[in-house]
């Protein structure tokens, strides 16, 4: 892996227009964006205009003139080739916690026979508590968690919910889906992805994988900004039979007769609950434009390429220093990497303070993800090297960098 290579690489990147479209400080490379994506460039823009105009100007009457109404299905249809899906089947709602609550416990309830939800040890901690959650509310609910490799074996008539990140937030591990979601229904269980470190970096295709169940949020790959809304994916012939537990006017067939009585909407508008958040709608509204033009093969292609060549240059530069992932094929990970160093808090301060961008997830990872929309080889390269010259130089020991005041 040298320096010439990484620029033959980003020279017949087909995705390289698309960085163009990002507002990165200059002088940083930015390898975060699983944690939080990059400022698009029309975001702003976009924002003002729906502060100034729409609602300095419009006021109330946006919620008709400028189809604020419709904004959780129209912004949502722009995730459909993201994630494959129908549009009619994706909605832009609340966090992703309050919607993983929402799934599991309207899957439960469909399935009263079971008693299940079936998780993976080492599963996002929000994740976690969700199925918690809707257990202790659930009388006779339990939540079974079990590593990776036995899942399949304990996948009987008692599970509702096969219940699964795709992509482990911690390692970049990544589950069949395909495989996963055959075995589920073969056992009689309904599946509920979390995607939150997949959309937007990795070709996933929901319908072709007869995925039952999906959320996932929108602050990372999609670009959509800090605590962006996040997005619920309910299967079309599921829609019917699926009540959300948490029913607001939102989410009523018909939201303005003001009735007593709560009456479901059809489709997957009985999922909205409360009133959307505007501001933050239009801010994802703009990240989701910065996929315009872009073929989701090409991302997850690209996602392939930098995490080898990253991995590569690691393993070339950096040898025994690290704990590097044990090799496997692309389709079992994600687009992010997981590198381990007894001091990696600290090594993972001084790259930030060199303007490299990554962060760190106890006790000792330090993650290195890459955006595909505007990531390059040439930034992985350089944080290859910056990695390389800390560990060769011991610049990570030094008492500012080990005190773990905050975790980035």
């Amino acid at each position: 892996m040298t320096l010439e290579r990484a620029r033959q690489l980003d020279a017949t990147d087909p995705l390289r227009f698309a960085r163009e479209r990002f507002a990165l400080p200059e002088g940083m490379i930015y390898l975060d964006g699983n944690s939080l994506g990059a400022l698009p460039k029309a975001t702003p823009h976009h924002l003002a205009d729906v502060v100034e105009r729409q609602w300095g100007q419009d006021l109330i009457n946006s919620w008709n003139r400028h189809g604020w109404i419709e904004w959780p299905m129209r912004i949502a249809a722009k995730l459909a080739p993201i994630v494959g899906a129908r549009p009619s089947e994706l909605l832009i709602a609340d966090s992703t916690t309050v919607n993983l609550f929402k799934l599991l416990a309207a899957a439960m309830k469909a399935r009263p026979d079971r008693r299940v939800i079936l998780t993976e040890e080492g599963n996002f901690p929000t994740d976690a508590y969700a199925a918690e959650a809707v257990a202790s509310l659930m009388p006779g609910i339990r939540v079974d968690t079990r590593p990776k490799n036995e899942l399949l074996d304990v996948l009987d008539a008692e599970v509702g919910v096969l219940f699964l990140t795709h992509v482990n937030y911690r390692t970049g591990a990544r589950h069949d889906m395909v495989e996963l979601n055959r075995a589920a229904h073969d056992a009689g269980a309904l599946t509920l992805w979390d995607l939150s470190h997949t959309a937007g970096a990795l070709a996933v295709d929901l319908n072709a994988s007869e995925a039952d169940l999906a959320v996932g949020c929108g602050y990372k790959y999609l670009n959509g900004g800090p605590g962006a809304p996040a997005f619920l994916f309910v299967a079309d012939h599921l829609q019917p039979v699926l009540e959300s537990p948490i029913p607001g006017w939102m989410g009523d067939r018909n939201p303005f007769a003001f009735a007593h009585l709560h009456t479901p909407a059809d489709g997957i508008r009985r999922f909205l609950t409360g009133t959307p958040s505007i501001l933050a709608l239009a801010a994802l509204d703009a990240g989701l434009d910065t996929f315009d033009g872009v073929r989701i093969a090409d991302v997850e292609r690209k996602a392939e390429s930098l995490t080898d060549f990253f991995l590569e240059s690691v393993q070339a530069l950096c040898g025994s220093q690290l704990m590097l992932p044990a090799p496997c094929p692309f389709s079992d990970r994600g687009s992010h990497v997981s590198v381990g160093h007894p001091e990696g808090y600290a090594v993972m301060q001084a790259l930030i303070a060199e303007g490299i961008i990554g962060d760190f997830r106890p006790p000792d990872l330090m993650r290195f993800g890459f955006a595909p929309l505007y990531n390059s080889h040439l930034d992985a390269w350089s944080a290859a090297t910056a990695l390389s010259q800390i560990l060769a130089t011991r610049a990570w020991d030094k008492g500012h960098f080990r005190q773990r005041q905050t975790v980035t």
